[in-house]
């Protein structure tokens, strides 16, 4: 069944307001993710939680990862209009908690319910534009969500600061909720109300079973070098990690609904996509979260600079993001835009891997600049290449699966790069004595190692973070592989989804079989 509109300019301007609610919901999830690193300090010192400010930002990333799954499979229930207002006005209620809390278990508490809502913002955005955009136009629109994610990156740790500096790191919290209010409103009248699935029994039990494997997962990655990666801790979370993974097939074959349809296992575009999605997820985050920290510490400059230093990087992603959605268009162009952007990331990375104390400016932007344009070519068009192979009813579970991928992926890529970034630099500098108050542990004691000693503190923690990259390199050459035997397709009968306007009337819509 094919069906057109013969009115289309109100169509356009439905999509319009659509699309500017949920790319101001995902700046606002994505940017919950960056924004408080920088108020961390304040944090801990105002709410004397020094030992557990860690459970700040891993409470977020927990429970916005464990909840995805549930999230989309939902949307698809009972229509993902409704879940994602719900799901935004969790978020903001949360944010007014986070802004108002009293101690630091009040704080991570309202964390963890924001992570709730943030996870079903994300992920119901994404199949959102499946029910907004046909799928021929999903790849450009989806590339707007992938630069808001490359801006936040950056812009986040520098709205930290400055709330932190001149007002107040609550602020960095209750700055949601104008921003979001007026998303809300947009969203509640734009979004189209979208076809609900069949009812059935909640599949409560996978769900758990979901949310057990991620929260094993995050908690492995979060605080695996802290604990002690062979430490008791560690060894029993992924023994507890193991088993819900066993159960999950059994689970999920008694499910009348189950929240990850056993056939998103068994395709092989599904399953292809998420990994590299997860590969590409995790050198993504490695470069954002650690070039900055090597631009302080080895060059000496400050927070705000350090984002003005990675604008090559932004720059590169939002051209690369624009470019590969207007190619997506084409599906026969998905395979070869996954494998450019994944080869440019590739270079990136090697490139990345000479660096040193004495790089300079330039080579700097340059390496920035190839890195952000690989970065910016491949998230989207896999999560495209997901949605144009299953059927509508099944967007929200295909986009869950994906957004999972990507997330466990970004949480093992910030930690297995700095376990290496840091016994790298440990290695390196045993031989420099720390009674000036130098901690091998910590590269920011750097500067209090005498003159003479400073210069080969800097030059080894530059050498190891340049090593970190050489490391993470193979895991898109990985996705290299996964790429190259990537077949994309379009479902069967795929038809551009209904209007973000009001349904149109009978005699505008002309039905063919």
């Amino acid at each position: 069944m094919l069906k057109s509109l013969s009115s289309s300019s109100p169509r356009t301007g439905g999509v319009a307001a659509a699309m500017s609610a949920l790319v101001l919901a995902v700046l606002l999830a994505a940017l919950d993710q960056t924004i408080v690193s920088t108020a961390l300090p304040r944090i801990a010192q105002d709410l004397n939680g020094f030992d557990d400010i860690a459970w700040v930002s891993a409470a977020y990333l927990l429970a916005s990862t464990a909840v995805t799954p549930l999230w989309g499979k939902l949307g698809d229930m009972f229509g993902r209009k409704r879940l994602y207002l719900t799901a935004t006005t969790v978020f903001l209620v949360a944010s007014v908690a986070c802004g108002l809390a009293r101690n630091l278990p009040e704080l991570i508490g309202a964390r963890i319910l924001q992570g709730v809502g943030g996870g079903g913002m994300i992920v119901l955005t994404f199949a959102l534009v499946g029910d907004i955009v046909a799928p021929a136009e999903r790849g450009r629109y989806q590339a707007m969500f992938g630069s808001v994610y490359g801006v936040a990156s950056i812009v986040g740790p520098l709205l930290g600061g400055v709330f932190t500096d001149q007002l107040s790191w609550r602020w960095a919290f209750l700055i949601n909720l104008p921003v979001g209010a007026v998303a809300l409103v947009v969203a509640a009248r734009a979004l189209p109300a979208g076809a609900k699935g069949a009812r059935a029994r909640i599949d409560w039990p996978g769900a758990t079973v979901l949310a057990a494997i991620a929260t094993g997962l995050v908690l492995i990655t979060s605080f695996g070098e802290r604990w002690g990666w062979g430490s008791p801790a560690v060894i029993g979370l992924v023994l507890a990690t193991i088993a819900p993974a066993a159960l999950l097939v059994p689970v999920e074959r008694r499910a009348a609904a189950p929240v990850l349809p056993l056939n998103m296992l068994a395709s092989r575009t599904v399953v292809s996509s998420s990994l590299i999605g997860f590969f590409a997820n995790a050198a993504m985050f490695a470069v954002l979260v650690y070039l900055p920290t090597y631009l302080q510490i080895v060059h000496g400059v400050s927070a705000t600079l350090s984002g003005i230093h990675m604008l090559p990087l932004v720059v590169g992603l939002v051209i690369s993001q624009s470019l590969a959605g207007r190619w997506a268009a084409h599906i026969e162009r998905l395979r070869v835009i996954l494998l450019a952007g994944l080869a440019a990331n590739l270079a990136g990375l090697l490139l990345l891997g000479t660096i040193g104390a004495a790089t300079g400016t330039l080579a700097l932007s340059a390496y920035f600049l190839i890195t952000g344009v690989g970065i910016g070519m491949v998230p989207m068009v896999v999560l495209t290449t997901v949605q144009n192979s299953v059927p509508t009813a099944d967007l929200g579970a295909a986009s869950a699966v994906v957004t999972f991928a990507r997330s466990i992926g970004a949480a093992f890529g910030v930690a297995v790069f700095g376990t290496l970034l840091n016994s790298g630099f440990a290695a390196r500098t045993s031989g420099l004595p720390t009674t000036a108050g130098f901690d091998a542990a910590r590269p920011d004691t750097i500067g209090r190692l005498p003159a003479t000693l400073r210069d080969t503190a800097l030059d080894a923690f530059a050498h190891a973070t340049a090593a970190g990259y050489l490391w993470i390199a193979p895991a898109l050459a990985v996705g290299i592989l996964l790429a190259a035997f990537l077949k994309p397709a379009r479902r069967p009968g795929a038809t551009a989804p209904a209007p973000a306007t009001r349904p149109a009337p009978a005699q505008d819509t002309v039905q063919a079989a």
